[in-house]
């Protein structure tokens, strides 16, 4: 029996599709071992290439693993191998390149390697593939809450991102396909699951029949077991009065959103090549507070992207002083070769990104610990995931961390417990 590790960088998308991988080695009789316990025969990395720095990371982690694993074969997948396969074919550390829809494949290709010990790089065009490419009813998750893939690919096209060249068009799955995967799942006795895709307000787009998100969350929520449907980040035009309508009257559904905002700057915003504006994105805000009164809002922020003034970023800074997120996920611009950003004039300098990445991200931590102080003394229900040094740990159903102390074992159980104590990221009870 061959042992197989696996590493992966970026997305929710990537860590499904690890999962997928593991199951089929599984099933073909290969052992799952740790990738830090230094004993594979295989290691696979699961790339991303969302940054430059995601770049420069999976480069990083497939020569560190390899440095750590001198006589094991080097596996290297996702989007980072889709758009850069000639610089990992060149890479000596690598003895396969595969493409995200060859994923699917990934034993036969190492059983090929095995025969032949010659490399193996094989990506096709992605922009080619129409189809939703299904990796079976996927059950393996080393969590107590599951990730399910519903879609690949985006059709956006913003100015600074090469996600669509690195995922393709966008192409939903078939809903009996993500039914019968969920109802495994609850099987197993999971209680939490996260929708989750490339673009996954695009679900349903590709299909005839006028079948979209909000009819597929409306059969997830009728699956006895699951207790919890998380949504993965949403492109915010999703969310209309009629989707509301129809979301409120689903109990499972978590009071969680993530937003992809981008910037608070209306003309940042067409630069960026995002379809809405600063006052219809006010709007969806309200829209969901007005739905749910404990509602937490998360949201995505680039910085100093290129013709980014001063005066662009004050409007910024403002906007999201209004909008009070939750929490910020905030990113200094980075380049990406092939995309119109990265041509476009006035490029920021890289001292003045970090010198406004660190205003909003003092502010995002204010506004989480704020937040969080309104919770002490509040009764809350937590799904518990995990003992980390006597504390169990698991999230609300809006998504606040809670650590407990306790002997009990409390893993993949829901329980109510006291806030005692607020912090930035998390709270104690």
């Amino acid at each position: 029996m061959k042992n197989i590790s696996f590493y992966t960088l970026g997305c929710k998308v990537n860590q499904y599709e690890t999962n997928a991988m593991m199951q089929k080695f599984q099933e073909a009789g290969y052992q799952i071992v740790d990738i830090n316990d230094n004993i594979s025969d295989i290691c696979v990395i699961n790339t991303c290439t969302v940054t430059n720095m995601s770049d420069r990371k999976s480069r990083h982690m497939l020569r560190k693993i390899k440095e750590k694993n001198h006589n094991a074969i080097i596996i290297a997948t996702g989007c980072y191998a889709q758009v850069a396969k000639k610089q990992l074919e060149e890479m000596p550390e690598v003895d396969i390149v595969i493409g995200n829809d060859e994923k699917n494949d990934i034993v036969y290709f190492l059983e090929e390697y095995m025969k032949k010990q010659q490399k193996i790089v094989e990506v096709q065009d992605i922009s080619k593939q129409k189809e939703f490419i299904d990796m079976g009813q996927i059950t393996y998750t080393e969590k107590t809450r599951a990730v399910i893939k519903v879609q690949d690919g985006c059709n956006q096209f913003c100015s600074y991102c090469l996600i669509p060249y690195a995922r393709g068009r966008v192409r939903s799955r078939k809903p009996e396909s993500i039914l019968k995967e969920i109802k495994q799942i609850a099987q197993k006795g999971i209680q939490e699951i996260v929708i989750t895709g490339i673009h996954i307000a695009s679900y349903g787009r590709d299909f005839d029949n006028g079948y979209y998100l909000i009819d597929l969350l409306e059969e997830i929520n009728k699956i006895d077991g699951i207790v919890r449907i998380r949504l993965g980040s949403l492109e915010p035009t999703i969310i209309t009065e009629d989707f509301m309508k129809r979301l409120i009257k689903l109990d499972k559904i978590c009071h969680h959103f993530h937003l992809s905002l981008q910037s608070g700057c209306d003309e940042t915003l067409k630069r960026m090549n995002r379809k809405y504006t600063t006052s219809q994105f006010k709007e969806i805000v309200s829209r969901l507070r007005k739905y749910y009164n404990d509602v937490i809002l998360t949201t995505d922020i680039i910085v100093g992207f290129p013709g980014e003034t001063e005066e662009e970023f004050k409007q910024t800074y403002q906007f999201l002083k209004e909008i009070k997120f939750y929490k910020m996920h905030v990113f200094p611009y980075s380049p990406r070769e092939g995309t119109r950003a990265a041509i476009m004039e006035n490029q920021v300098d890289n001292k003045l990104k970090e010198h406004r990445s660190k205003e909003l991200i003092e502010m995002s931590n204010q506004n989480q610990k704020k937040y969080n102080e309104q919770y002490v003394g509040e009764e809350v229900e937590v799904l518990f995931e995990e003992n980390e040094d006597g504390y169990y740990k698991g999230h609300t159903q809006n998504y606040i961390l809670v650590k407990y102390k306790t002997t009990d074992n409390l893993e993949n159980k829901l329980k109510y417990v006291k806030v005692l104590e607020s912090f930035i990221e998390y709270v104690e009870a």
